[in-house]
């Protein structure tokens, strides 16, 4: 069922090819997505920016050829085609249903569950894509997505700029790089990239399930990281002598997992974390990796690998079981936003430039808001550029 008041055109960020923040143009006049079967239409309030869309627009997703510029196409051919509306963690409003749908969840505050799925499969997600690259996403007022992927979290302590600040993309990858690596209650868990959406994440979900994260991230973090939950901060600006500060903060214990968004020349050094007293281990050392922001190629010996049995895991997306999980501990209040700021649709080039030179007291997520919606989500939340 269709809104009378839903405009024909809206205003939309539209990515029209590969490149720098020039590829970016703001249009009055893109076409409103109508609903189809099984889907809601969303009135975008507050979209979270991630990494990712930086990584897509730029085409630094080589999976053969480290020199390629292009999209990463994990289920076989490339879905990021131009133009394209980015944007992955959307929350909002529905103000119409397609469908099959049932209109009582028009007004529904939620929260979307970012993934294309490509089958219906709970448990598993083997040909990862997403709402911004595959198909439109939030960088725009409105947005069409599955309704069983557009989960209501009515909560009335919660901002939209702040729900989407923990948005699926960032809080989704963090929790499937903890179920992949086992991570149990107790275990010590090193945490790469500590301040940004990712590792933020994955500090609470540690202590969620009962682990100790160690951040890495910069000292002048150190005490917003501890009061997210971290149990100490390394800094990450003098890795000298980095498996004995790792000692000196657990007390002489290795690391059970280390959570990796840097790769480049320190994985060798976060292996170096988990390896130096295996017999006091309870399980085999384990590394997710979700991000190469230090650099997309690490040296290793494999004899250390197998000799120590270190198990590795790349992680890109997670899968229904864990988004709904997620949502869960945000209804329960289990899980709290780390929101840096909040910048105008029309605005984002600077958002992009802010992002990319962000400085020592940025911590969390920057979430974009459509202008017409900006004085009651965006301006509370303002960050200058």
């Amino acid at each position: 069922m269709s809104d009378p008041a839903i405009p024909e055109t809206m205003k939309a960020m539209v990515l029209t090819g590969h490149g720098e923040v020039d590829k970016l143009v703001y249009r009055d006049d893109f076409v409103t997505p109508e609903p189809g079967p099984g889907e809601v239409l969303v009135k975008v309030t507050a979209t979270a920016k991630n990494n990712t869309d930086r990584k897509a627009r730029e085409g630094l997703y080589p999976t053969k050829d480290k020199g390629d510029v292009t999209s990463f196409a994990m289920g076989g051919e490339p879905t990021l085609t131009f133009p394209r509306i980015q944007g992955a963690d959307i929350v909002g409003r529905v103000v119409a249903t397609g469908e099959g749908v049932d209109e009582a969840r028009i007004g529904e505050r939620g929260l979307l569950d970012f993934n294309l799925y490509p089958d219906d499969r709970r448990d598993i997600n083997l040909s990862p894509d997403y709402y911004g690259h595959g198909a439109d996403g939030g960088f725009a007022e409105y947005v069409a997505v599955p309704s069983d992927q557009f989960h209501h979290v009515p909560n009335p302590d919660l901002a939209d700029a702040e729900l989407a600040a923990m948005g699926m993309c960032s809080y989704q990858t963090a929790y499937h790089m903890m179920t992949s690596a086992r991570i149990k209650a107790g275990e010590r868990v090193l945490v790469t990239g500590a301040s940004g959406g990712v590792g933020t994440a994955l500090i609470q979900l540690c202590r969620i399930v009962g682990a100790i994260p160690y951040a890495l991230s910069q000292r002048s973090k150190a005490d917003a990281l501890k009061a997210l939950g971290a149990e100490a901060v390394l800094d990450r600006s003098d890795m000298d002598q980095f498996e004995e500060r790792v000692k000196a903060a657990t007390g002489g214990a290795p690391i059970d997992a280390v959570m990796d968004l840097a790769g480049g020349e320190m994985t060798d050094r976060f292996i170096d974390t988990m390896i130096f007293d295996m017999k006091s281990r309870g399980d085999y050392p384990r590394l997710s990796i979700a991000g190469a922001s230090a650099g997309n190629l690490s040296e290793i010996m494999w004899t250390r690998i197998y000799l120590y049995q270190v198990q590795i895991f790349g992680v890109s997306h997670g899968t229904r079981e864990e988004a709904e999980q997620l949502v869960e501990w945000i209804r329960n209040g289990q899980l709290k936003p780390v929101l840096h700021g909040a910048f105008r649709l029309s605005d984002l080039h600077s958002a992009e430039h802010y992002f990319v030179n962000r400085g020592s007291g940025y911590l969390g997520k920057i979430v974009i808001v459509p202008d017409s919606e900006w004085a009651e989500h965006g301006q509370p939340f303002e960050r200058t550029p």
